[in-house]
């Protein structure tokens, strides 16, 4: 046991060794002018790459989204650079200033706070106006959260559709829900913690009890994927203290089931079950047995009382 302890110690180092040599052997090389979209840690400061750190040590300038936040990630690593602050209340001064550094012959890197950069940030216009220029944009890929809930999910993971931060108020949310409600994919959001239950709720009301992975702290000391079924997470988080922090929320696609039922199914099982049920239970019994969500048996049960009426 003890020959095996020193083996894979053996081994550890050398590892060390052989990732020391390639990072000195990138920072060693000229980095080209341009800009350079740099993907850094989610919360685990391991998880950086040597060459988003051989980017980092070798650029002109970095530009990102809070410096004070940046300067704790390259003092880490040891990094000295210029930092500029780049987010979506300066982007409109400040990316003409970025743009003509690039022209003049400099290296800038773009960093979020976390993750890959365009994810959620202002850096989509920087990039476009960047190669309507001519100017060289290259990816320096890495750590994102939506990708890391997505795999650890234990979803679907062929097809998914990333649609970021839903609206605030419950209307509007429940509007965004109702379009994405019938896209073949699995679906990946982002949340904040005073949101989450209501989110959770609109969910499960538009899109019906499909399964769901809630996720904390990815990648940090106290990371944790939450799985289940919307109709049941939201019950669990409305009886609990307002959360801290984001979260990413990834939700199983529609049913082959669900998908092929058609209003017309529906509309024939709300008439049968409203000749003798009451306007909400016969909403509650179509949406259970046919295995659709809520808002549609309920909009289409207002449109067949209109009619009646």
């Amino acid at each position: 046991m003890q020959d095996q302890r020193n083996d894979n110690l053996d081994a550890a180092r050398r590892t060390v060794t052989r990732a020391g040599e390639a990072l000195a052997d990138l920072i060693e090389r000229p980095l080209p002018p341009g800009l350079y979209l740099v993907a850094t840690p989610i919360g685990n400061l391991g998880d950086i790459s040597l060459r988003a750190l051989a980017v980092l040590a070798r650029a002109n300038l970095i530009a990102a989204e809070d410096t004070r936040h940046s300067k704790k990630l390259l003092s880490h690593f040891g990094i000295q650079a210029e930092l500029t602050p780049y987010h979506e209340h300066n982007a409109e001064r400040e990316r003409p200033r970025l743009l003509a550094r690039i022209r003049a012959g400099f290296s800038v890197a773009l960093i979020a706070d976390a993750g890959t950069p365009l994810i959620s940030d202002p850096g989509y216009k920087l990039v476009r106006e960047a190669l309507d220029q001519g100017l060289a944009v290259t990816s320096i890929p890495g750590a994102s959260a939506a990708l890391a809930a997505l795999t650890s999910s234990g979803l679907p993971t062929d097809t998914f559709l990333f649609a970021g931060f839903l609206p605030p108020k419950s209307g509007p949310r429940g509007t965004r829900l109702a379009e994405l409600k019938g896209v073949p994919a699995t679906l990946i959001f982002f949340e904040t913690g005073p949101r989450l239950a209501k989110s959770l709720t609109d969910m499960a009301e538009v899109l019906g009890p499909r399964e769901v992975a809630v996720c904390k702290e990815l990648t940090k000391l106290h990371e944790t994927v939450t799985r289940g079924r919307l109709d049941t997470l939201k019950l669990a988080t409305a009886n609990k203290e307002t959360p801290k922090g984001e979260f990413v929320v990834v939700v199983a696609p529609p049913t082959a089931e669900e998908s092929a039922v058609s209003d017309e199914k529906i509309v024939s099982a709300l008439k049968e079950a409203l000749a003798t049920q009451s306007f909400r239970d016969a909403v509650r019994g179509v949406t259970a047995a046919l295995g659709v969500s809520r808002t549609r048996v309920y909009d289409l049960g207002l449109s067949v009382t209109r009619k009646r009426g």
